[in-house]
């Protein structure tokens, strides 16, 4: 049967040389076409091409610049309010500084000039209570700065372990902050001021009273005659109190984002209570305690309502005080400014000086101890 079909199939016609080799070339060319190079542009089609593409950037990115000039239209209002009374009363501050016993009066009432030099500068550090301002500062800064940080770290701690009316106490220690500093000011002078004669055993506050109630002897705190160290220990306690809440919040917001895998770990691991708390929480809120440690410090040399809520504003310190004993950099400028600008001017350009090597210190600090 196999020898019959190959006998019966008619056998294949041979192609011609010629149509072979006209297909031969038609394939050669074909592919010569797609290997050749694309030709090249001329110079007026290269600027084009360059055209046309930086155009249809262009649209790619003009949406956000169309609404660039809405974002600073609405931006004028505070720009302008930032530029008139912050912007510019810092340039008029540096310029009265050089002006030798500058007043804005004398300026309005006629042709006056006055002397550029630095002797408003001069006239400030040697001022014989100069060394009394600034000691005041820095002392209550010192102080005060990180003893309400490390109570602020632990409240906001205990603030946050807790379950039931954790809202309610996060109230509680928020209302000072929006408490006016004067009002609580007062408020504390009434809680140690002694009713009465000074040195009759009756006549206690209410802190005294407490203090007898433990066994102790009633302290005259901020009446007349009392001692420098008992008004200090007064204000630091105002100031620490007046500071908590603001550090509490942040702190607070700080722990609520931390990750709680790393407490589940250590409480498989065993770890005690305060490794956790020296090793976990205070690493992970190094930027939190960085930034109210830094702001704090910024605040701390601004202190003044709190000693003008408890003392007289004119004293400085108790009744009958001479000197103003417990007068800050803060209190200087605002006792010379009426008087003498060019002398207050440099006076808060010198506090300015000092804020800003403290907080240069405490961000070159930061850098090598927070951990973000």
């Amino acid at each position: 049967m196999d020898e019959e079909k190959i006998l019966t199939e008619e056998p294949e016609e041979p192609v011609p040389e010629e149509a072979a080799a006209e297909a031969e070339s038609a394939l050669n060319e074909a592919l010569n076409e797609e290997e050749a190079p694309a030709p090249e542009l001329t110079e007026r089609e290269k600027r084009r091409a360059a055209r046309k593409a930086e155009k249809e950037h262009r649209n790619l990115v003009s949406p956000k610049k169309k609404n660039q000039w809405k974002a600073w239209l609405y931006l004028l209002p505070a720009l302008a309010i930032l530029a008139v009374f912050t912007v510019w009363p810092i340039i008029n501050t540096v310029r009265i500084s050089f002006l030798e016993d500058y007043n804005f009066l004398t300026q309005k009432g006629g042709e006056v000039s006055f002397a550029v030099n630095f002797n408003n500068f001069s006239n400030v550090v040697h001022y014989r209570g100069f060394l009394t301002c600034m000691g005041n500062t820095m002392l209550l800064t010192v102080i005060t700065v990180p003893v309400s940080t490390m109570l602020a770290l632990l409240i906001a701690v205990g603030l946050n372990s807790i379950k039931w009316l954790k809202k309610v106490f996060q109230t509680i220690f928020f209302l000072p902050y929006v408490t006016n500093a004067i009002a609580i000011g007062m408020v504390f002078k009434a809680m140690f001021e002694i009713i009465g004669p000074v040195n009759s055993p009756n006549s206690v506050g209410i802190i005294n009273t407490i203090i007898k109630a433990f066994g102790g002897n009633a302290v005259n705190w901020v009446n007349e005659g009392s001692s420098y160290w008992a008004n200090m220990a007064v204000l630091m306690f105002f100031i620490v109190w007046n500071a908590l809440p603001f550090k509490i919040l942040v702190l607070l917001g700080g722990l609520q984002n931390v990750n709680k895998q790393y407490y589940d770990a250590a409480k498989v691991d065993g770890t005690s209570r305060f490794r956790v708390f020296w090793r976990i929480t205070v690493p992970l809120l190094s930027p939190m305690i960085a930034y109210v440690v830094i702001t704090g410090f910024i605040g701390g040399f601004k202190e003044y309502t709190s000693i003008i809520g408890i003392f007289d504003e004119s004293l400085m310190g108790p009744p009958g005080s001479i000197g103003k004993p417990l007068n800050t950099m803060v209190g200087y400028i605002y006792g010379t400014i009426n008087n003498n600008q060019g002398r207050a001017s440099a006076a808060a350009l010198i506090l300015f000086a000092v804020i800003f090597v403290v907080t240069m210190i405490n961000l070159y600090v930061s850098k090598k101890k927070v951990h973000y």
